[in-house]
């Protein structure tokens, strides 16, 4: 069936699927983030930032193009592979696991939005941050001030040992029957890693259920808010889920210092830039609609309405 394209951007489409796919993520990050009424005024003028924040980024993607962005796919992928190592994660294939859990996205997407938000730096740090002027001891004082905004994440290592629950009442019973045997195995001094070899669903079962060292807020939370109670060697309860029986064992955790300001100040930068520039940003955005060619081929305000 052919998509509803709902505006077009120069050359670019933005289908209702489109929308509708970034709204629900967007929602997604304002329910991780905020509650009660504040939650409830971010969520209502939602839907018209993402439409907006769509047809902007096309236009900065755009001129990115037309200044000789240095933003290649050898660029974006050579700063995925930093993440990869700031991580910990060995292959792709545990960043998607991550990714998808964390942000409903798998890596082709990710790499996208990458290469995008790169795209979209590059044009406004040279058009408008570049003119904006901060002085070096306003860095430091910042970093100063701020230095658990840079502090590395924590760092957890942990065995986990899965037990599919299935899909019946009956298969149900047997997976807590079986846990609840795990555990006495365990109370009698049985090793983890022996268990996790011999009972585990989960592909860990290879590594005696190690999973390597994972940072904080890559592991799903029930998982992250039983390892920090633990101590080294100690067993959680048992964590269920949709779909599984956890046990999980903490191996060791580890509270990475804060980041040299050399490695930092870059970033500094542009964050004390962007209030100062916001206003030019706008203005900057506002040439850039009025030069573009942009058509709603169905009417916005029916758009915003959903």
């Amino acid at each position: 069936m052919r998509e509803e394209i709902l505006v077009i951007v120069n050359n670019h489409i933005i289908t209702r699927r489109d929308l509708t796919q970034a709204v629900e993520q967007q929602h997604a990050a304002l329910y991780r983030q905020f509650s009660g009424k504040e939650l409830d005024e971010k969520l209502k003028g939602a839907r018209e930032k993402t439409l907006q924040g769509m047809v902007d980024a096309y236009l900065l993607e755009d001129k990115g193009a037309e200044l000789g962005s240095p933003i290649t796919d050898e660029y974006v992928r050579a700063s995925i592979n930093g993440i990869k190592k700031e991580n910990n994660f060995a292959t792709d294939a545990d960043l998607e696991r991550a990714l998808r859990s964390s942000l409903g996205i798998g890596l082709p997407e990710f790499l996208k939005r990458q290469k995008q938000q790169a795209t979209q730096q590059f044009v406004l740090q040279r058009e408008v941050f570049s003119k904006v002027a901060v002085e070096d001891n306003e860095l430091r004082a910042y970093y100063e001030d701020h230095k658990d905004e840079y502090r590395l994440p924590t760092r957890f290592r942990i065995r986990e040992l899965v037990l599919a629950k299935g899909a019946t009442a009956e298969e149900q019973a047997g997976a807590r029957k079986k846990l609840e045997a795990i555990q006495a195995e365990l109370k009698a001094g049985k090793a983890f890693e022996d268990l996790a070899k011999a009972d585990s669903s989960s592909p860990s079962k290879a590594t005696g259920g190690d999973l390597g060292w994972m940072n904080k807020g890559f592991l799903r939370a029930s998982i992250e808010e039983a390892a920090v109670r633990l101590k080294p060697g100690q067993v959680s309860a048992p964590i269920e889920t949709d779909k599984d029986l956890y046990l999980i064992q903490l191996i060791a955790l580890e509270d990475a210092p804060v980041k040299d300001f050399a490695e930092v100040k870059a970033k500094i930068l542009e964050k004390l830039q962007e209030p100062k520039a916001q206003n030019a940003i706008e203005q900057y955005l506002s040439n850039l609609r009025m030069r573009a060619n942009i058509r709603y081929l169905v009417p916005r305000d029916q758009i915003l309405k959903g």
